[in-house]
């Protein structure tokens, strides 16, 4: 079961689940999906750009990139339909960041690893040494 929390369009109470909207936002988000829709479907539109079709549809930028995130405008039918990078704010087209700052994160990642693998190497190390000097010290003490 959903969870009671307040529409974050009107701030009316609904059960959140599924939808993040209450049901009177919802129907006037698809009403506007629609409008969308059915400007950027036309042949002369498809090459539109969020800002024409903001201009030409009226309907806000965050809506119609909720739109291409939900990926219900695809936007390998409508090239240039894009949202920001939640990290750098670029131009993307599919997930939540772009490769530059995939690739970042992942180097990240990976130097992380290697401090992380370095640092277990010199622990071993060290406690193979103390063991050594431990057991040399005790052999030498019983003679």
């Amino acid at each position: 079961m959903g969870e009671l929390s307040n529409c974050p369009r009107c701030n009316a109470l609904f059960m959140k689940g599924v939808r993040t909207v209450c049901e009177n936002c919802y129907k006037e988000e698809e009403l506007q999906f629609e409008k969308v829709y059915q400007y950027i479907k036309k042949k002369q539109n498809r090459s539109a750009t969020v800002d024409d079709v903001i201009e030409s549809t009226g309907v806000e930028r965050e809506l119609i990139m909720k739109f291409v995130k939900e990926h219900r405008l695809h936007t390998s039918m409508f090239p240039n339909l894009s949202y920001a990078c939640e990290k750098c704010g670029s131009s993307i087209q599919e997930g939540k960041i772009c490769n530059a700052c995939t690739k970042e994160i992942k180097e990240g990642l990976k130097r992380e690893q290697d401090i992380e693998d370095v640092r277990k190497t010199n622990l071993a190390r060290e406690q193979e040494s103390r063991a050594y000097v431990s057991g040399v010290y005790s052999r030498n003490r019983h003679k």
